[in-house]
């Protein structure tokens, strides 16, 4: 395996685990991409340049992806109010509801309504 593969690799084990930290409350806040750069021993550009070579994107979109992804489980499978799961992610209620549209297109409330309609 390339170090780059490696890398990157490491880069979405560690984004699942700690979001998985923070809905747990392990975590007290979501890190910044430097403090995971930090984390697995590379500078930010460079876990930025390497992911975005083997993968396509930025970290960033694949961090936002998985707070998304996890976001809408929680919506689906639990009575927690938006806000609650807003503030699990370290979000302001409303800039959680402004990030959750501009990623999905639907607001957080919406998303739920329309999932447990099916």
């Amino acid at each position: 395996m390339k170090r780059s593969e490696e890398i990157a690799g490491q880069y979405f084990d560690f984004l699942e685990k700690h979001i998985q930290d923070v809905i747990a409350g392990r975590a007290s806040e979501l890190m910044e991409l430097n403090e995971i750069a930090s984390e697995l021993a590379v500078s930010h550009q460079h876990l930025t340049d390497t992911v975005k070579k083997e993968k396509g994107k930025h970290p960033c979109f694949f961090y936002d992806e998985k707070i998304i992804q996890q976001a809408q489980l929680m919506l689906e499978n639990s009575d927690k109010s938006v806000a609650e799961i807003a503030r699990i992610f370290t979000y302001d209620p409303s800039n959680f509801s402004k990030f959750f549209k501009k990623t999905t297109g639907i607001t957080p409330g919406i998303f739920r309504k329309s999932s447990r309609d099916n």
